[in-house]
């Protein structure tokens, strides 16, 4: 008996955070440096931080395969493959075997995923923008979906909290469709884009191209070298992982963070499966994992719960938490745990050549590209669709990789290939995609994963506005490159690509006003149980067209501080 209360009282914390990404690690550093004890459930392996990146510093010749995709690969990764990158050699250690760890596609879905410690974090494009005002007021102004509970200038403040911590590079541009934030100074465009730029704005009335805001530190600051990042190197090889710390990534910065207050608690290999509901206490106290490697089930306690292992991921934890009180899943009295699944959608735009600017060439290789933001349904613009999309991209020189396929052969045309190739411009679309509560995620009835638990069923596609949306994602970019005195234009429309090919997944607990359509209140806690919150992508109402992730990181500070106060005042 004394070894059971024992054993109770060591796993026994203030706060469970469950996920180490982007969210989690921001989650663990705010309750830990706010005096909480707190224990990080991570299900996968630990990778330490510099030491843990395998192929950092790998030179080319030294991947067995040059970084190619094996025959292998293709099959393991079968999902990641889709993305275009996850089973290259440089990276793949990163992503997750989508073999060993199978989904069910009932309408296709690319799910990407990273189990181990930093997740994501240690693999994301680093592309940080603000929802604008407009971006929380669309859903109630479009008539869709549900209404934000929250508005622009609630967020604000924690927007400059989590960019001055995790070291934003940009440039200030004073536009309502993005706003400005606490930026680091900007990188530098190429000359080919500073062309582009100029041309776009003056041709264009309304456009912008600005330099993409990105996580990676042009120049560090103290609050970034007291935990031992360093600016940006420029090598572009962010996705092996960073030994600099110069991207944000929990291993570079929110955990260190959350290590210094010595209130954190990591453990490893603990997949969460479920939410623990106390009935008579109306309230959650804690959760049950299972070992990966040994497949032990043991369990954590807690006064207060944070979910962020992804909002599939979290979605699945809630829809296995079943209890008399949630019969249907952990705050989900509204049905709508596990619809509205959103990403962005990609793969539309255009590329071309540019004629000339032979003798100059740029310096390093930048982590980082332009962005042009919104400007359809803005303003006075008005389409067959609403919202918009905002485009990346970036003008370069070709290398020698351009000889691959090409006739020629000898000295001359080797020689020829060690000279910078032509400048080349492309633009990308990110379009933004409507909540709908039919683009679902559910759980298998009979199909398990190895260590029993359901697997996860998927039933989304791109409707009717998005496909409208991608044909100005093409056809805008084309005109524009072809203003910008582009040549050899190539439009693109890709529509084999399905939802989560921009690993942005959103929307699957959405917060609200109201628990009939929700399962989140205005402070990310759930209906019915609010001493459980959820900060990753599940939360979001709508998606904007921008790249979430700094979203997640506002919102988690944000629910952190109301976790501590509600707990302070014992509300929770």
């Amino acid at each position: 008996m004394n070894l059971n209360i024992n054993a109770k009282k060591q796993a026994t914390f203030d706060a469970i955070v469950v996920g180490s990404g982007i969210s989690g690690g921001w989650a663990a550093k705010e309750l830990t440096e706010k005096g909480l004890k707190v224990v990080m459930l991570e299900r996968g392996r630990d990778i330490e931080h510099v030491t843990g990146y395998e192929t950092a510093t790998k030179a080319p010749w030294e991947f067995e395969h040059r970084g190619r995709v094996t025959t292998q690969a293709r099959e393991e990764y079968w999902a990641g493959v889709r993305t275009g990158y996850t089973a290259n050699e440089e990276h793949r250690y990163l992503f997750e075997n989508d073999k060993e760890n199978p989904y069910i596609e009932t309408r296709g879905f690319d799910w990407i995923r990273a189990y181990h410690v930093g997740g994501r974090s240690l693999l994301w494009g680093r592309q940080s923008y603000r929802l604008s005002a407009a971006d929380f007021e669309a859903n109630a102004k479009d008539g869709i979906a549900i209404d934000w509970p929250v508005r622009y200038n609630e967020i604000a403040p924690w927007y400059d909290y989590v960019e001055r911590f995790a070291g934003i590079s940009g440039s200030k541009e004073n536009l309502d469709v993005l706003p400005d934030g606490q930026f680091l100074p900007p990188m530098d465009m190429t000359c080919l884009e500073k062309e582009v730029k100029a041309s776009i704005e003056k041709k264009f009335p309304g456009r912008k191209m600005i330099i993409g805001r990105t996580a990676n530190l042009s120049q560090a600051q103290d609050v970034h070298t007291a935990l031992g990042r360093a600016s940006c190197q420029f090598r572009n090889m962010c996705m092996r992982g960073c030994p600099y710390g110069a991207y944000f990534s929990t291993q570079s910065a929110t955990l260190p963070a959350a290590r210094k207050t010595g209130n954190l608690t990591l453990v490893t290999d603990a997949i969460v499966t479920e939410v623990i509901f106390d009935e008579k206490l109306g309230k959650a106290t804690g959760v049950r994992i299972i070992d990966q490697n040994t497949k032990e089930t043991r369990e954590y306690f807690a006064k207060v719960i944070f979910l962020n292992a992804s909002a599939i991921a979290s979605t699945s934890i809630m829809m296995q938490s079943k209890s008399g009180r949630f019969p249907n899943g952990l705050g989900n009295d509204s049905d709508q745990l596990g619809r509205n699944i959103m990403d962005h959608h990609l793969a539309a735009g255009a590329s071309g050549t540019f004629d000339g600017m032979e003798n100059q060439y740029y310096f390093g290789r930048r982590a980082n590209g332009i962005y042009i933001p919104r400007y359809r349904n803005w303003g006075n613009d008005k389409r067959d669709y609403i919202r918009g999309f905002g485009y990346q991209g970036g003008g370069s020189r070709t290398g020698w990789s351009r000889g691959l396929g090409t006739k020629g052969f000898g000295a001359a045309f080797k020689d020829s290939l060690s000279q910078p190739g032509p400048w080349r411009m492309n633009l990308g679309g990110f379009g933004e995609m409507l909540p709908n509560e039919k683009n679902r995620m559910t759980l298998s009835a009979d199909k398990k994963d190895k260590w029993g638990l359901p697997q996860v069923v998927f039933d989304a596609a791109y409707g009717d506005n998005e496909l409208k949306m991608r044909i100005d994602m093409m056809n805008d970019a084309a005109e524009m490159l072809e203003a910008a005195g582009i040549r050899d234009i190539q439009k693109n429309n890709d529509l084999s690509k399905n939802p989560g090919i921009g690993i942005h997944e959103m929307g699957t607990a959405r917060m609200g006003h109201d628990p009939k359509t929700s399962v989140l209140n205005k402070n990310n806690q759930v209906w019915g149980c609010e001493n459980v919150y959820v900060t990753d992508g599940a939360f979001m109402t709508s998606s904007s067209c921008v790249n979430p992730s700094l979203t997640y990181m506002a919102f988690t500070a944000r629910a952190a501080k109301h976790a501590v106060d509600a707990l302070n005042r014992k509300d929770i």
